[in-house]
C-alpha cells in the first residue's frame, strides 16, 4: 500500500460518513478514499501515542498507522457510524498496537527498557509524572471498569489528541462537563498510579 500524500486535507464530517456508508455496502474504492483522507490524521495520532519515543522514532510511529490500516481493513465498517466514531477507534486499534508490543518488549528483556509515558498533561503547577505504558493501560482499564465514561473521556483526551470541543461532541456532553470530568480522571489516574508505586 502507497503512502498517500500527508498534504491531503481531511473531508468533512459529511463526506468522511458518506464514504463510511459507501465502505458499509461493499464500495472498495470507498475505503481507498478513507486511507488519503484519514492517513494525516492518523498520522497526528499515531504521534501522540509514541511521544514517548525518541524525535527519530518516525518509522515506528509510520508502523503503528499501517499496522492500524491493516486492521482496519478488516474491521466491520457498520461498527463506525461517523468521522469522530472512526478516529476515536483508530486511536483504541492503536493504543493496542503499543501495548501488545509493549508486553512482548518486557517480556524479551524480563521488565528491562520498559516503555515510559510522560502522564496526561501537566497542570502547569506540577510536573507530570513519567509511567509505564503498561502500568497506564493497566490503569485506565481499571478507570474504564468503574466509570466508564470517564474511561471513554481519557481515551479520546490522551490517546486519541482530541481537543475539549471535539471530545465534548464525541461524548454528546457540554464543553464544561468535559472539563471537569478531565480533572476528576486525570487525578483518579495519578492517584492510582502513585499509590501503585507504594
Amino acid at each position: 500500500m502507497g503512502q498517500p500524500d500527508e498534504k491531503v486535507q481531511s473531508a468533512s464530517p459529511a463526506n468522511f460518513t458518506a464514504l463510511l456508508r459507501d465502505w458499509e455496502v461493499g464500495d472498495a474504492s470507498a475505503f481507498d478514499r478513507l486511507v488519503e483522507m484519514a492517513y494525516p490524521e492518523l498520522r497526528r495520532i499515531a504521534r501522540i501515542q509514541c511521544r514517548s519515543e525518541s524525535p527519530t522514532s518516525t518509522l515506528q510511529c509510520t508502523a503503528v498507522v499501517h499496522e492500524a490500516w491493516l486492521r482496519l481493513a478488516q474491521a466491520q465498517p457498520t461498527s463506525l457510524k461517523d468521522r469522530t466514531h472512526f478516529f476515536s477507534f483508530s486511536a483504541r486499534l492503536m493504543r493496542t498496537i503499543l501495548i501488545d508490543h509493549a508486553r512482548a518488549r518486557k517480556s524479551q528483556k524480563r521488565g528491562g527498557g520498559a516503555e515510559r509515558f510522560t502522564l496526561l498533561d501537566s497542570d502547569g503547577v506540577t510536573e507530570a509524572p513519567e509511567v509505564e505504558l503498561l502500568e497506564l493501560n493497566d490503569t485506565l482499564n481499571e478507570l474504564e471498569k468503574l466509570d466508564p465514561a470517564q474511561g471513554r473521556l481519557i481515551e479520546l483526551r490522551y490517546f486519541s489528541g482530541l481537543s475539549i470541543p471535539e471530545t465534548a461532541e464525541a461524548l454528546g456532553i457540554s464543553e464544561s462537563t468535559v472539563k471537569r470530568e478531565w480533572v476528576v480522571a486525570k487525578t483518579w489516574i495519578r492517584r492510582r498510579l502513585v499509590e501503585g508505586k507504594r
